[in-house]
C-alpha cells in the first residue's frame, strides 16, 4: 500500500508534527547547555504550549511568512474536530496550536525538512526574542 501524506487528515498530521516541534525544541534546549530535566521541562513551554503556539500563527500572518498551499495545510488542522478536551487553554487557541503543528507534520511528512527547519528555526527566534510572551 503506498502512503499519500497529502491525504491525511489535520488531526493525523498535527500529532506528527507535536512530536517534530517538540523534538527540534529539546534538541535546541540541550544545545543550549542547560542538563536539569526540570529546568528543561519548564523552558520548552514557552515553546511548545498552544498558547505560545498561536501567538507565534499571529507573527506568521503579521510577517506573511507562509505560503498559500501551508496556509491551506494549517487550516486542515485549525478546522479538525479532536476528540480531546483542549487542556489549560480554550478551544480557538487550541484548534490554532492543532493547524500550526499539522503545517509542521505535513513539512515532515512531504520530506520538505529545508522549509520545516526554516519555520522552525523562525519560530525559536521568536519565542527566544520575547515576541510571544504578551499577548500583542
Amino acid at each position: 500500500m503506498e502512503f499519500n501524506y497529502q491525504q491525511l487528515n489535520g488531526l493525523t498530521l498535527a500529532y506528527v508534527g507535536d512530536a517534530v516541534y517538540e523534538s527540534a525544541i529539546r534538541v535546541h534546549l540541550v544545545k543550549q547547555g542547560i542538563t536539569k530535566v526540570n529546568i528543561l521541562q519548564k523552558m520548552s513551554k514557552e515553546f511548545v504550549s498552544a498558547k505560545a503556539h498561536a501567538r507565534l500563527f499571529k507573527l506568521m500572518q503579521e510577517s506573511s511568512i507562509l505560503t498559500e498551499t501551508e496556509i491551506d495545510i494549517y487550516k486542515r488542522g485549525r478546522n479538525s474536530h479532536p476528540h480531546t478536551k483542549a487542556k489549560n487553554t480554550d478551544i480557538v487557541t487550541y484548534q490554532i496550536s492543532t493547524g500550526v503543528e499539522s503545517l509542521l507534520g505535513y513539512l515532515f511528512l512531504s520530506n520538505d525538512l529545508k522549509r520545516l527547519n526554516q519555520l522552525i528555526d523562525w519560530m525559536i527566534k521568536q519565542v527566544e526574542s520575547g515576541e510571544t510572551r504578551n499577548e500583542r
